[in-house]
């Protein structure tokens, strides 16, 4: 039997392990895509030639105030290279500084300190420009209007008291939204925490037991009713404008764009899927994944995605070889203590009464092992901690991919197929069904 040998990325390091190529069904890897070299003159496009829009310039009118929505230091999307210019334009349009303000979008994060205000937006910019850290208090923000499923939306008054408003960020592909950017700058950017709790709530299926509602989940916004929420909120706003960018699998821009808050961060998401999309040959019985390591693989919730996009090439039953050194496993504290239930049931029960961004995606995992049968690949010392979520830890792969093959003779399988995915994080099977 032919064996080839696969590196898969491993804290700063990496770990190795020989695969019968009979067996391999496809190495799914994300797409090299070109990359912006001038960066003022791609925002400078992206503002003047916009998208459904028109030109930034034409949308704002001397005398008014503009509220421009950044993303927090969590989101750290280049937004300080991209920020600078559109003040500037927007003073060619004769809105002057004192006449801008930035609401930073911490959704429920905590504020961002001076020295996190110049990472995000830039030393000129806050040099410059007044800046507000949003509060998800409800004492602080305005109730513009009830969603369609009935969410009441709550937003920061910096944003509702501006006659426009400017949405900036990154997009990417997200676990519930199918892809990050756009409207999220409004929900939960800056929006109130009875907005946020009520709207997030909407990723479970309506009934108990039921898990996650379909079709709330990654790269997919159709039928999708947590995307559709966030429009519905976002409509409150109207934003005038939105410029958002996409990065390459090396963090380099890759696209920006501008325009209409909707019709532009769509076209975002096309390019997206151009870079992290790849076409899958079909789900496989064995999964074996790697965030690409350090930073990735830093703490099981940043490698999240690992699980998320390796679960769509994997069958329902099957085995999930995960490669996550996570250095610091316990972080965030919140997510890690999630997992202190029994059993599935009293985790949904608990998420359903007070529901979190970590509690969910924790839930998730805990979902995914209960379905199949998942090895974790870690440093020893993450061993106890591992086995709380419902993985199985070891040191290797190679010892995973021993215990595979024990389970997978067991089971009597001997035409078993297996998918390959070193750079799991920004990789995302696209499978036609």
């Amino acid at each position: 039997m032919a064996l080839k040998n696969f590196k898969f990325g491993f804290g700063d390091g990496f770990q190795e392990v020989a695969l019968p190529e009979e067996h391999i069904l496809q190495v799914i890897e994300g797409n090299e895509s070109e990359k912006i070299t001038d960066v003022k003159a791609a925002v400078l496009k992206a503002m003047r030639e916009p998208i459904n829009s028109k030109p930034l310039q034409q949308c704002v009118n001397k005398g008014e105030k503009v509220a421009i929505v950044v993303s927090d230091i969590t989101r750290l999307v280049h937004t300080d290279q991209i920020l600078i210019h559109i003040v500037n334009e927007l003073n060619l349009a004769g809105i002057p500084d004192e006449d801008i303000s930035i609401v930073v979008a911490q959704g429920t994060h905590r504020p961002q300190t001076h020295e996190e205000d110049v990472i995000v937006c830039g030393q000129e910019v806050v040099d410059r420009i007044k800046i507000y850290q949003h509060s998800s208090k409800e004492s602080v923000c305005v109730h513009v209007g009830d969603t369609p499923r009935g969410v009441p939306v709550w937003i920061d008054k910096h944003v509702t008291d501006a006659d426009k408003v400017i949405l900036t960020g990154g997009i990417t592909v997200h676990l519930l939204a199918g892809y990050g950017g756009g409207r999220k700058s409004i929900l939960p950017g800056v929006a109130s925490e009875e907005t946020i709790q009520k709207h997030h709530s909407l990723a479970l299926a309506d009934e108990f037991g039921g898990g996650v509602y379909p079709g709330v989940c990654t790269a997919n916004i159709e039928g999708n009713r947590f995307h559709e929420e966030l429009c519905a909120a976002c409509e409150f706003i109207n934003p005038c404008f939105l410029v958002n960018n996409v990065l390459d699998n090396d963090g380099d821009f890759a696209k920006i764009v501008g325009g209409h808050w909707y019709d532009a961060w769509l076209e975002g998401t096309k390019e997206v899927l151009k870079i992290q999309g790849v076409k899958a040959k079909g789900k496989a019985d064995v999964v074996i994944a790697s965030p690409g390591g350090f930073p990735k693989d830093i703490n099981l919730y940043q490698g999240s995605k690992t699980y998320d996009t390796s679960a769509l090439a994997l069958k329902k039953g099957g085995i999930l070889i995960a490669a996550l050194e996570a250095r610091e496993i316990n972080d965030p504290p919140a997510y890690m203590e999630s997992f202190r239930f029994d059993n599935l049931t009293d985790m949904e029960k608990a998420l359903r009464e007070e529901f979190s961004i970590p509690f969910y995606v924790a839930f998730v995992l805990a979902s995914l092992c209960h379905e199949n049968t998942v090895y974790l690949v870690t440093k020893p010392e993450n061993f106890e901690a591992a086995r709380k979520t419902g993985q199985i830890p070891v040191t290797t792969i190679e010892e995973a991919w021993q215990l595979a093959q024990e389970k997978l003779k067991a089971e009597g399988k001997t035409d078993y197929t297996i998918n390959v995915m070193q750079h799991a994080a920004n990789t995302v099977p696209m499978i036609e069904e």
